[in-house]
């Protein structure tokens, strides 16, 4: 086994510790590598709306004990290794690929470890959903196969696209065939996830933009990043979006806020032949039958993206594509930034830097 020079007895890490109470920071010990995983110390963790549903269960839906250190979006410097892994060094600057599977069944064969067939049989969790996540000052990653390379990027401003850009980037390319030029696609909520789902289709298609969202601020960020369109999602959208696309309706729509009201506008927004994509985890639904959507509509719930399509995501990065607006905070103004994400005060995302 390879072994750090010196790491700390204790560490500080943000975690939910019961029912109910909000995040806090703790101090705990730092965990050590058992054969092969590998030990990182975080350079960054994203916040997400993800750990405020999840802190907003009752006790009998949480799936997991507590305490649990938060954090599902991590980058970090691969501080030691455990037995047997030889696939990265000490001082490997990466980001962790979130959602973990068995690595054998035939959807982690093909690198879809958000879709293993046998997560939930071997209680296979992700990290800051259930096994300790990235929002600590070291991380235990399972897997070096979790680990992708940063290539030179700065982790504080693109750790976000382990989730944030991962998920509408799987999103989106199931949908590519249909978002060709003079399509149109509705992005309804421009916040972490939305903002980078509107560089992510202006760089990959020719469709065009239609931003959705309750805020003029996040609206004015969409504009920013290249939608061709942002409107108040309100009862009036569906009409200004059918106005817009002469009658036809939206070719995509992809709801990353997924409350009951924003379904229903995908829902009615949505032409034929087009695909409702309903990313976020806010309870809403889209009834699907004869009559209630446009004809040959297709209604799809994604989770994550697959290995491979990180490793794309990052290409784009490192390519100039898209970009993460971020608000940075420290380990401990971790509970400001939930404080601040629940309020809807974030533009972008919020990540945490350890040590800073």
């Amino acid at each position: 086994m390879s072994q750090p020079e010196e790491l700390p007895e204790t560490m500080k890490a943000v975690q939910y510790r019961e029912v109910g109470t909000a995040p806090e920071v703790v101090e705990i010990p730092v965990p050590r590598p058992g054969p092969g995983e590998v030990l990182l110390k975080v350079t960054a963790a994203g916040v997400c709306h993800s750990d405020i549903a999840v802190m907003s269960w009752p006790a009998e839906q949480v799936p997991f004990p507590l305490p649990l250190t938060l954090g599902h979006e991590g980058a970090g410097v691969v501080a030691e290794v455990g037995e047997g892994v030889d696939t990265v060094r000490l001082g490997d600057a990466v980001v962790v690929y979130g959602p973990w599977g068995c690595g054998t069944c035939v959807k982690c064969a093909q690198g879809k470890e958000n879709y293993c067939l046998r997560a939930e049989e071997l209680k296979i969790l992700p990290p800051g959903l259930g096994a300790p996540g990235a929002m600590a000052e070291y991380m235990i990653v399972d897997s070096p196969r979790h680990l992708i390379p940063l290539g030179g990027l700065d982790p504080v401003r693109t750790v976000p696209l382990t989730d944030a850009g991962l998920t509408p980037y799987h999103a989106i390319k199931r949908s590519m065939p249909k978002l060709v030029p003079g399509s149109t696609s509705v992005v309804i909520g421009a916040g972490g996830l939305g903002h980078v789902g509107i560089q992510l289709l202006r760089a990959m298609t020719g469709t065009r933009v239609i931003a959705l969202d309750v805020s003029e601020e996040k609206l004015a960020l969409a504009r920013e990043v290249g939608a061709h369109e942002a409107l108040i999602s309100d009862d009036e959208a569906v009409g200004r979006i059918r106005e817009l696309t002469g009658g036809r309706g939206a070719d995509a729509v992809f709801d990353f806020v997924g409350v009951p009201p924003t379904t229903a506008i995908a829902q009615q927004c949505a032409g034929v032949e087009s695909d409702v994509t309903i990313v976020g985890i806010g309870g809403g639904s889209v009834e699907v039958g004869f009559g209630t959507t446009a004809y040959e509509t297709v209604v799809t719930a994604p989770y994550w993206g697959s290995r491979s399509e990180l490793v794309e995501v990052y290409d784009l990065a490192r390519g100039g594509d898209i970009t993460v607006h971020v608000e940075t905070y420290t380990l401990e103004e971790a509970p400001k930034a939930y404080e601040r994400l629940h309020a809807n005060e974030v533009r972008g995302r919020a990540v945490i830097v350890p040590g800073s």
